[in-house]
């Protein structure tokens, strides 16, 4: 009877705190994704095979800026939210698994090499809070750089391009005070940080290469990108692109282009110009500028499809009724599609048969062919935005 009565006690320890919902699916999630509906605080769960949804998941807060990644076997999304929001779903489940408010203001956040950690960027208070991925407690609060407001009163610099790198690092920006992080958290209990100061005025937004190299950040006070070699990131970082931004003629900018969606294709990146009706051409290794290609609009996202064959264009408001297809060996666009107004994001199917496009106006999101280039489906949704396939989980800055 002791016998029974412990193996009966050793069992009930392996039970899920969560309770597992009557309609959690029992499959794979190599083929599914979320779909942010920005109003309605929101997330679709979708299947990319069947182009259909399978739950849609409520109470998430503000979405009017939200990103996110997931865990390492694609079945919990982190969601970012703009009001500081850091919500864990079960995609399988349909369900919240855990949600909180770390901050007062977020921008993004990014997931560990190895999984086990979250970290989050904030506007308000500024700095970095890092949690843990099962659990979502606090690992670390990173303060940033104090800076001086409007009034002269002191407050933590805003924190944006924040990415994982190797070696469960994380690379952040600092927007007043214009400088590059490197948080090294193979200790979780001392982090630590290598700080760049100097590295251009403003940086706005940044990207990490798909190899985990370089960390680029966006420098929206000053033409140019500031440029850091992550395998020497001891290494000052450095100014490329100085004709980057919007030159001598201030253009309007209507919206700041994500440098999240730079494309890298082959020994090539293609990159939005600020504030112009241009996609850039780098070339890789010496990030020198090979070409500019003339297009509909002020760029927003520019994205390779996984291939490299193609970069797909859509455009800031009041353009944003349309995608462009770029040719990326003649440099030429091969197609111009009427996605209609409120076109805001797209994202290739893992091996890039597919790309799906949300369009906020008309409360759908839109799934192409990209051989053909031909309309497949459309699902409908409340005012899409993000898209996020479970592929990210296992690529570099994404």
């Amino acid at each position: 009877m002791k016998l029974l009565r412990y193996l009966l006690l050793s069992a009930s320890a392996l039970v899920p705190l969560q309770p597992v919902a009557a309609e959690c699916l029992t499959r794979g999630t190599g083929d599914m994704g979320i779909v942010i509906e920005r109003a309605a605080g929101s997330l679709k769960v979708v299947d990319t095979s069947n182009h259909s949804e399978l739950f849609r998941v409520t109470g998430l807060g503000d979405l009017s800026h939200a990103s996110a990644v997931y865990s390492r076997d694609g079945r919990y999304a982190f969601v970012f939210g703009r009001d500081g929001g850091l919500t864990k779903v079960d995609i399988l489940c349909g369900n919240i698994v855990k949600r909180l408010i770390q901050s007062g203001n977020s921008i993004g956040g990014a997931i560990s090499q190895d999984g086990s950690l979250i970290a989050v960027s904030n506007y308000e208070p500024g700095g970095v809070k890092i949690f843990s991925s099962t659990a979502l407690d606090l690992v670390a609060d990173i303060p940033a750089t104090e800076i001086k407001d409007r009034e002269g009163k002191l407050k933590g610099s805003k924190t944006v391009g924040l990415v994982d790198a190797p070696g469960n690092r994380f690379a952040v920006s600092l927007f007043e005070s214009g400088e590059a992080w490197v948080i090294d958290m193979k200790q979780q209990d001392a982090p630590k940080i290598i700080k760049h100061t100097g590295i251009g005025s403003l940086p706005y937004d940044a990207l990490v290469t798909p190899d985990g190299r370089f960390y680029l950040s966006g420098l929206f006070g000053e033409d140019g990108l500031s440029l850091l070699d992550l395998w020497h990131p001891e290494t000052p970082a450095r100014k490329i692109l100085q004709e980057y931004g919007r030159g001598e003629q201030k253009l309007p900018v209507y919206k700041m282009p994500h440098l999240e969606g730079w494309a890298m294709a082959g020994d090539r990146a293609f990159l939005p110009a600020v504030g112009r009706h241009e996609v850039l051409i780098v070339k890789r290794g010496e990030w020198q500028e090979e070409a500019r290609i003339k297009v509909h609009s002020q760029p927003v996202f520019v994205m390779a499809r996984p291939d490299g064959r193609q970069v797909w264009v859509n455009f800031a408001f009041p353009d944003n009724d349309t995608i462009q297809v770029i040719d990326t060996e003649s440099f030429e666009i091969i197609k111009t599609l009427k996605t209609g107004k409120g076109t805001l994001h797209m994202e290739f199917t893992p091996r890039g048969e597919e790309v799906w496009i949300s369009v906020r106006d008309s409360d759908e999101v839109q799934i192409y062919d990209t051989d053909s280039l031909e309309l497949l489906h459309r699902l409908p949704a409340d005012k899409p935005s993000g898209i996020f396939f479970t592929s990210r989980a296992h690529q570099t800055g994404l």
